[in-house]
């Protein structure tokens, strides 16, 4: 079962008063699983960014200006998540805008019912309790310290941490109550997926002084030694 957990900045709370998208960030799980795929990407959103509120994200006017807008990603946008479900928190909101954004250059709109939203998650299984991302964070252990600076792609990352603790881990149908369990989806299955290899070798954990003692037990052994073969 293939997800995307989503995630989005804009320069303000409305698109129907003018404001709009300015980043995206998404991670694809497969059978709740990160896959290693991601799509990341700017958006000039041809408008002045709000002043003093995204300096700290370093989205200003000056860094979005030889950014695409979204008219030109669009369709790549589309194309990265397909038919799959949308792990989003605060699902309402990012829809919004995504739909928005997508209703303005007359590309197809996402269904709503294809949003798993995190937050409403959160506030059933915990009432009462806070349900921000920090707070879950806090909640589920999750490092989240490189989240001084808010950004689309990184909230996305830990959202994924979040969302697998939410339905009960990385093995969600062995949950022992309810909440921590939910129904799969046939959304876009990859039948023939399989773990991509490592982009770079593990460093080795072995220290210098583990590695020499080694070799003088092997010498030790003789040219017989399964380890000279």
């Amino acid at each position: 079962m293939r997800e995307i957990v989503l995630d989005t900045e804009t320069t303000g709370f409305n698109p129907e008063t003018g404001d709009r998208i300015v980043e995206i960030g998404a991670v694809e799980l497969y059978n709740y699983m990160p896959t290693g795929e991601t799509y990341h990407q700017y958006i000039n959103p041809r408008r002045a960014m709000p002043q003093g509120a995204f300096e700290v994200h370093g989205l200003g006017d000056e860094f979005l200006a030889d950014k695409p807008i979204f008219a030109d990603i669009g369709q790549s946008f589309l194309d990265f998540i397909g038919d799959a479900k949308l792990v989003i928190h605060n699902a309402s909101f990012d829809m919004k805008f995504l739909n928005a954004e997508l209703e303005w250059v007359r590309l197809p709109l996402i269904p709503f019912d294809r949003a798993i939203d995190t937050l409403a998650i959160a506030k059933q299984r915990f009432p009462g309790s806070p349900a921000s991302l920090d707070a879950l964070c806090r909640r589920f252990g999750i490092d989240n310290a490189s989240r001084t600076l808010h950004g689309a792609l990184l909230d996305s990352e830990i959202l994924a941490e979040v969302y697998l603790e939410l339905i009960g881990g990385r093995q969600p149908d062995f949950g022992l109550s309810s909440g921590g369990r939910r129904e799969q989806t046939a959304v876009d299955v990859k039948q023939d997926w399989r773990p991509k290899p490592r982009t770079a070798p593990l460093p080795p954990r072995l220290t210098a002084e583990e590695e020499a003692a080694h070799g003088e037990l092997v010498n030790e052994l003789g040219d017989g030694a399964l380890w000279r073969r």
